[in-house]
């Protein structure tokens, strides 16, 4: 029989008596499995035994990832000028490499929530998570969108802009094909099966069949927890699944931004520079004035250092013009950062859908412009009313393809008729603007993360700016956050998601105190040899 250290109840220190020189660090299987999980320390089971010694680290290889990735973008870019109608062609490369994303966010949304809700024993505190998070992205919304209409009352960038008749024709197209999208958006969140949510990919749906498992999951209690540890598992999947796909990236992205590029052209770019110009600079100012200085009040954080951390996502964003396409590694990051489970499961898919800051900003700026280059311009009244009005429209923007640009003539339609064949003026910069509505709707789904979870106090504030310090890097490996582990998990170590935490040290727990006898003699009568053994040993069991 395999010698064992003596079983131990969390908090206890090992006897004095009997070491051998395999125990002489003092932590017993039990302390092990207590440190496995769910602790700032940053240690795994056998950093915290210190029997084992340390396997090869692997070199993290991702770097050269998203190195391809620049390199990929600036060839497509240079390919879409060189070469329009041949870059235009490669645009179902780019399509294909962002649904190969869309296809995995379904169920990495639905794990995260069900493990965050489900090992949490209190709603109340999921209600209290989703309120502040709701109230929050309505007032941010709103600023956003006064933002959008001081920017383009001083512009003026539709002033001597003429629309033609083609122009006309892609405005009203725009406009039909959003407006009974934004109508049942409001029922598009109720799923016609259980199913349907993650067939159509609907991320309010598999928002909502989530919540519901994962509440009813926390009214089972104990029982519950199998369901847990086996949806903990599938999550870890999920993730290895999405990392595999990323090494495609470099492709997609060139793909994505040559057509770019070939479908715009050099001509449309310089017609339209001022409202681009206008608008890239009031969606910076926006994050770097208005979210920072909110981060930095309310939660301690530098804005700089999180954009930092999440450069690598900005930059998928960059060349996909989706934010989606960022959403799973969000998740991932925000959680290795400290934020708790409830909270980012809850925070960050809700807020793709109501925290659309960029889009809000474009919203009224691309108003405005459009009533200029008619000749229609908008009364301080008028421009009241639109701003009102697009606080609800606004909210539809997840539920229509094509986002911004579809809600934009969609809002129009309902309030300002006359104004929709002005759509049609920006159709051809549209994927442009898209990049910048993308990148500050990720920058302030990112920082409303960090603000909820101060509020909530469900945030780790230590290991926070550990990790923006660069002290505890993510793993780009598994893209799993080793439950506030530090070092990376070898690729055949699992890492246990919250929902196991306490299950897997219960489990460890009552299999040390099985053997506690025979391992006390035996670590006290083998030496050295018995001592190594039930170091490994312990490991191993409080893995479980």
């Amino acid at each position: 029989m395999a010698a064992q250290t003596s079983p131990r109840e969390p908090g206890q220190t090992p006897p004095e008596s009997g070491k051998t020189p395999g125990q002489a660090s003092g932590k017993t299987l039990g302390q092990s499995s207590e440190k496995t999980l769910g602790q700032s320390s940053g240690k795994t089971s056998g950093q915290a035994s210190g029997q084992a010694a340390p396997g090869p680290v692997k070199r993290d290889k991702t770097h050269y990832l998203y190195l391809f990735v620049v390199i990929a973008v600036l060839l497509g870019i240079t390919l879409g000028f060189v070469a329009p109608d041949f870059a235009v062609e490669l645009k179902p490369i780019g399509t294909g490499f962002v649904n190969l994303i869309k296809m995995m966010i379904s169920p990495i949304i639905f794990c995260t929530i069900v493990l965050g809700v489900g090992s949490v024993r209190k709603a109340a505190k999921v209600g209290a998570v989703g309120g502040l998070a709701l109230g929050y992205f309505l007032l941010m919304s709103t600023v956003a969108l006064a933002i959008g209409l001081l920017v383009g009352n001083i512009l003026e960038p539709g002033s001597g802009l003429h629309l033609t008749t083609d122009a006309a024709k892609a405005g009203q197209g725009e406009a039909a094909g959003a407006s009974e999208s934004t109508e049942e958006f409001p029922l598009g969140i109720i799923p016609t099966s259980m199913m349907s949510a993650f067939t159509q990919g609907e991320v309010l749906q598999t928002l909502l069949i989530a919540l519901l498992v994962g509440f009813a999951l926390q009214a089972m209690g104990k029982t519950g927890e199998p369901i847990l540890r086996g949806i903990g598992h599938v999550q870890r999947l999920v993730f290895r699944v999405l990392a595999m796909i990323m090494w495609a990236a470099p492709v997609g992205a060139f793909g994505a931004i040559a057509a770019v590029i070939g479908e715009t052209g050099i001509d449309a770019l310089k017609s339209l520079a001022v409202i681009m110009i206008g608008f890239y600079t009031t969606c910076l100012l926006f994050v770097v004035v208005v979210l920072g200085t909110i981060l930095r009040l309310v939660a301690g954080v530098n804005l700089f250092l999180l954009l930092k951390y999440l450069a690598r996502e900005f930059l998928l964003i960059l060349s996909t013009s989706s934010s989606e396409s960022a959403l799973p590694r969000l998740i991932a990051k925000m959680e290795h950062a400290g934020v708790s489970k409830p909270v980012v499961g809850i925070t960050v898919p809700t807020g793709y859908s109501f925290n659309l800051d960029g889009t809000a900003i474009y919203l009224t700026m691309a108003s405005l412009f459009i009533a200029e280059a008619m000749g229609e311009p908008l009364s301080l009244g008028q421009q009241v009313s639109l701003l009102l009005f697009m606080i609800v429209a606004s909210k539809g923007a997840a539920g229509v393809t094509g986002a911004g640009l579809a809600t934009l003539a969609g809002g129009l339609q309902s309030h300002r008729p006359e104004l929709v064949d002005g759509v049609g003026l920006i159709v051809g910069i549209d994927r442009f603007m898209s990049e910048a509505r993308a990148m500050t709707n990720f920058a302030g789904n990112a920082v409303a993360t960090v603000l909820v979870g101060t509020w909530t106090k469900e945030i780790d504030r230590d290991r926070m700016h550990e990790v923006l310090a660069g002290r505890l890097p993510f793993d780009e490996r598994t893209l799993l956050n080793d439950s506030h582990g530090g070092p990376a998990a070898d690729e055949d170590e699992p890492v246990d998601g919250p929902g196991e935490r306490v299950a897997l040290s219960k489990q460890a727990s009552a299999d040390s105190d099985a053997g506690a006898d025979a391992g006390v003699g035996a670590g006290a009568g083998s030496g050295v040899g018995a001592g190594a053994g039930a170091g490994v040993g312990g490991q191993r069991t409080a893995k479980v």
